[in-house]
């Protein structure tokens, strides 16, 4: 149970959480300072100190000098009677620096002069830490006294106060507060700790994804929002860490292809320089004509290896993007159409099935004819003149499907292809939101576009 709610509690946003850090601090503390209030008597006793609270109320030998000595002067008529007061002084004088005392009328109870406790009437620390300590315990180090009193002409009242306890009381009093507030900062500041060492490690995590390092995971720092941001930078150190490794292959993938072709170009390349020499050299006329043919052939060799590497260029590109116009179906039936007559002059032989219905669609013209020559290109290059090739084209209600199927060469059945047409025409039927099926044996290759007519 515990273990769930604190689970839920690391889900909070740290504002959430810092907030009800506070709350909880704050009730801690004042039921600290409470516990550490109430058992001031046993803190005092302790440090034995608790006689002198329970000594130091007001003195009773003030009180009897008083009693006795007040018969010796006269009560003041009233708090403006200034010799009146002024011969009273003697009497008040009796207090310590600790204790007020204050003459009250016993007929009228008005208030005639006082002395105050001349601690009091220091500019120092005791009245600053005094006002705190009252105002924390209600008073608690103060003691007083209120009793008649018999003057030479009158009767009267004498209350005596004694600050003589707060001296013990108000500083307890403090060093409770201060602990109490010392334990709220103390988990204010440790929850702060906690965040801020979070956050010095995701910056060391940060620094050592910004040197290089994309291998090395970044720890859980929970589900706050640091915990978030950390999630958030690992997911982006995979994405990075993929994307170079993809741009690595993609770059030794390029490298390779080009070395590849690179010396297939050069085998013929150095036989077609070869024959022509002899031509120009003139030393076989009789055999000119068979050097003429070699060298054609050559040439188309060489044609067909330059054909990959634009292939290649066109599956490698990134930012190609379709240029959507609105077209006809007859279009790409016409495009069948003269790739069927393509294949028969080469001498492939061919079964058409084409739907004559029309309808309009938007598709790109220039790729939708890309698609097609890769196609049957490949089927020249790879084509079984022996076998039918079978060409379909049909309509559905949202789409039309395009299905070349053709038998492979034997020599060409069980050798291993980059398949870059077909490649570069999965690559283009994707940027115009169809599919490609392929289906492949050793004998027969089969090949259905699907694309949308929806416009």
């Amino acid at each position: 149970m515990i273990r769930k709610t604190f689970n839920r509690i690391k889900k909070w946003k740290i504002r959430t959480q810092f907030g009800v850090l506070i709350l909880c601090a704050m009730l801690i503390c004042f039921w600290l300072y409470f516990t550490l209030w109430m058992n001031k008597w046993r803190v005092l006793d302790y440090l034995g100190l608790e006689d002198f609270y329970f000594h130091n109320g007001v003195d009773m030998q003030l009180t009897d000098a008083l009693y006795e000595q007040a018969k010796n002067y006269e009560l003041p008529e009233s708090e403006d009677d200034k010799e009146g007061i002024e011969a009273l002084s003697p009497l008040l004088d009796l207090a310590d620096d600790f204790t007020q005392i204050s003459i009250y009328g016993a007929e009228d109870g008005l208030y005639r002069t006082s002395r105050q406790a001349r601690i009091m009437e220091e500019d120092g620390l005791f009245p600053i830490l005094f006002n705190w300590g009252y105002r924390l315990t209600d008073g608690e180090g103060e003691d007083f006294r209120y009793f008649p009193l018999e003057f030479s002409n009158a009767r009267g009242n004498a209350l005596v106060i004694t600050y003589r306890r707060s001296v013990i009381v108000y500083p307890c009093a403090l060093i409770c507060l201060m602990i109490a507030v010392c334990l709220f900062f103390s988990i204010v500041l440790f929850f702060i700790s906690r965040k801020i060492k979070s956050i010095s490690a995701l910056e060391r995590e940060v620094l050592v994804m910004s040197s290089g390092d994309l291998s090395r995971p970044i720890p859980d720092f929970g589900d706050d929002e640091i915990g978030i941001l950390a999630k958030e930078l690992d997911n982006m150190r995979i994405a990075m860490h993929d994307n170079i490794e993809k741009e690595q292959e993609s770059r030794q993938a390029n490298q390779d292809l080009i070395t590849a072709l690179s010396h297939d170009l050069r085998t013929p390349l150095t036989i077609l320089n070869g024959y022509l020499e002899v031509i120009e050299l003139k030393k076989n006329p009789e055999l000119e004509e068979e050097y003429l043919k070699r060298c054609l052939k050559k040439t188309k060799d060489i044609k067909e290896l330059t054909d990959r590497m634009f292939e290649y260029a066109l599956v490698s590109e990134e930012n190609e993007t379709p240029k959507i116009d609105f077209i006809s179906t007859d279009f790409i039936r016409q495009c069948l159409l003269e790739n069927d007559d393509f294949i028969k002059l080469a001498g492939f032989r061919t079964e058409l099935d084409l739907d004559d219905s029309s309808v309009v669609l938007k598709s790109d013209k220039t790729m939708l004819k890309r698609i097609l020559d890769n196609l049957f290109s490949n089927i020249f290059k790879y084509g079984d003149k022996k076998e039918t090739v079978r060409i379909s084209f049909y309509l559905k209600k949202d789409s039309f499907t395009i299905s070349i199927e053709n038998a492979i060469k034997q020599d060409h059945a069980f050798v291993e292809h980059n398949n870059i047409g077909l490649k570069s025409v999965r690559k283009m039927i994707r940027l115009l939101d169809g599919e490609l099926f392929v289906s492949r044996t050793s004998e027969i290759f089969t090949v259905k576009l699907v694309l949308g007519t929806g416009v």
